[in-house]
């Protein structure tokens, strides 16, 4: 007779048999691109993929709201998909809960070459001897600024805090010109992203490898008083991207802060959100006066800071681990293309090119068409040091408690916009400078 046990391990034993024989044919692919025409995208891409390796490819869309219990669950249950395509904010806490195979994405990225892809995604995404997933596109937030204006008044450009108040002052003439359009509405998250890149800019940073780490008050002071420069520069009232924007493409601001999807935009390709700053708002002329800037520099950090959103292909440790390992092979080689091409102007080669052609896929995503009720390829709409300037923010892309493995704890203290409340009331007049740090300070540190 069969003890209990036995019958329970013989179980198992079919089960995974049954499982690797279901697999061995076809992989699943779960993907936050759930929009249907990226969908279709995608698609094409799987199916291009099972034309060559004989892999078929299930894409399954899944709500990134979603996307954090729907893989729990899936994990709890032995279920996970072979390959997730998701966001950078899961890529360590999933290969510390064991969701992701880190020696598979690991030897992806030596395969495809490690030094074909910007340093930025390998390291937010860094454990040790690896990556917890494979990087594959990404975005830097930019200065949008007025580069004619600039031109015009003998600025450099606004790469530094230095430079972005030396604009302020000469170009600042309202209603006709402001000096920038900051963000002050507190409840939105927007204004949590651009605060997180200014201090990011000036080497502030709320947490260290322990959990909470007090802010450095000289530091912070910088970044406090010209957060406030940038208000007083900017109109009246709860502004937000809305607010940039309009301001912007009407021709009264001379720098934002804004996300590349504003790229299709400016140049007049999207119907949604005209640029008015003349009475053709399908122009182009707003994009070719417009410079961009991605690193950007404090006082107390000369090296500067990108603020960068990058996503992952991570491959479980549910999978098929060499069919997976293939497809994301071929969707950052064969298929790269296909998957930028869902969304050019938010969706920056994380991957340049190739050991043989290190620019080839900068390159050919300059190529690919942006825009939704107009097309046009970024390298007819911008200048290629633009091109160079938009993808090379990844090279040195930054998010609070990446690299000290505290970016769970970063992510609660942003998203309780303690900073949004706190620099608005400085910035209003309620407290100074110094007390400011301290009620920062004593915020921070309740949040657990």
């Amino acid at each position: 007779m069969f003890k209990k046990s036995t019958l329970l391990a013989g179980t198992a034993v079919a089960l995974a048999m049954s499982a690797i024989a279901a697999n061995a044919d076809g992989i699943r692919f779960w993907t936050t691109e759930d929009q249907p025409a990226r969908m279709e995208r995608q698609q094409k891409m799987a199916e291009d993929f099972a034309a060559e390796s004989g892999i078929e490819v299930e894409v399954i869309p899944v709500s990134e709201k979603d996307l954090g219990t729907r893989a729990t669950a899936a994990f709890a249950a032995g279920d996970l998909p072979d390959v997730i395509y998701h966001p950078l904010s899961y890529a360590l806490p999933w290969a510390e809960a064991g969701i992701l195979d880190t020696d598979a994405a690991t030897e992806v990225l030596d395969a495809l070459g490690r030094d074909t892809f910007a340093p930025g995604g390998i390291a937010l995404a860094a454990v040790e001897d690896g990556v917890a997933a494979v990087p594959v596109d990404g975005w830097t937030q930019m200065i949008v600024y007025r580069k004619d204006k600039f031109e015009e008044a003998g600025l450099e450009p606004p790469t530094t805090f230095a430079n972005v108040l030396a604009a302020i002052e000469k170009l600042h003439n309202p209603p006709e010109m402001y000096g920038f359009v900051a963000a002050t509405k507190v409840d939105e998250a927007f204004m949590s992203q651009v605060l997180e890149h200014v201090f990011l800019a000036n080497g502030v940073s709320p947490v260290n490898a322990d959990g909470f780490a007090e802010l450095d008050e000289a530091k912070t002071i910088e970044v406090l008083e010209f957060y406030k420069a940038l208000m007083e520069a900017s109109p009246k009232g709860e502004l937000f991207w809305k607010q940039s924007r309009e301001m912007y493409f009407d021709g009264k601001a001379a720098m934002i802060i804004w996300s590349p999807f504003i790229l299709d935009e400016l140049a007049g390709l999207r119907d949604s959100a005209p640029p008015t700053i003349n009475d053709d708002p399908t122009s182009s002329e707003l994009a070719s006066l417009t410079g961009i800037v991605t690193t950007f520099a404090g006082p107390s950090n000369p090296d500067g800071a990108a603020w960068g959103d990058t996503r992952y292909l991570g491959i479980t440790n549910d999978a098929d681990t060499e069919a997976a390992m293939d497809f994301v092979k071929y969707s950052m080689d064969q298929g790269y293309m296909q998957t930028l091409a869902i969304a050019p102007e938010g969706k920056f080669p994380v991957r340049k090119g190739t050991a043989d052609e290190p620019a080839k896929f900068t390159e050919e995503w300059a190529q690919l068409d942006v825009g939704v009720d107009r097309k046009a390829p970024l390298s007819e709409l911008y200048a290629p040091e633009m091109i160079d300037e938009i993808v090379g923010g990844l090279d040195v892309a930054q998010r609070w408690g990446v690299k000290e493995g505290q970016l769970a704890l970063a992510s609660k203290m942003i998203n309780a916009q303690v900073f949004n409340r706190l620099v608005r009331e400085f910035a209003d007049g309620e407290r100074d400078a110094a007390a400011t740090v301290a009620a920062l300070n004593e915020e921070l540190a309740k949040i657990q």
